[in-house]
């Protein structure tokens, strides 16, 4: 950073995400398990990507925020997905590669992407 424009430009980076993470009654939530087991199994690339992707598309109405131990290690990392007025949905065995499909299909569309689900790996 060499720059007041480069250190202006993190600034407004960092409250975008910021904002990703306030939570609101009508807002599409999207939470990552960060707990010790979560993280081992890569979850913090996951938080990152859903962040990226969902700032990325503007979505205004989504919340990704994180949490700790969802309780399935074997299945981490696990992400939990509440829709207002719809059941939560549980992704498992996450990556960074599978989150712009989930967005995409899941927090755009309205399209639940099964084969990532907790269902198809049980």
């Amino acid at each position: 950073m060499k720059t007041l424009e480069e250190l202006k430009a993190i600034r407004d980076r960092m409250r975008s995400q910021i904002d990703l993470r306030d939570a609101g009654e009508d807002r599409i939530r999207v939470v990552v398990g960060m707990a010790t087991c979560g993280i081992a199994a890569g979850a913090r690339p996951v938080l990152n990507a859903f962040l990226e992707e969902v700032a990325k598309r503007e979505l205004k109405n989504v919340t990704v925020s994180q949490t700790g131990c969802i309780g399935v290690c074997r299945l981490e990392p696990i992400v939990e997905v509440y829709v207002p007025g719809q059941e939560k949905v549980t992704y498992v065995k996450m990556t960074p590669d599978k989150v712009a499909s989930i967005v995409s299909e899941h927090l755009v569309n309205g399209r639940v992407v099964e084969e990532y689900t907790i269902g198809a790996a049980e």
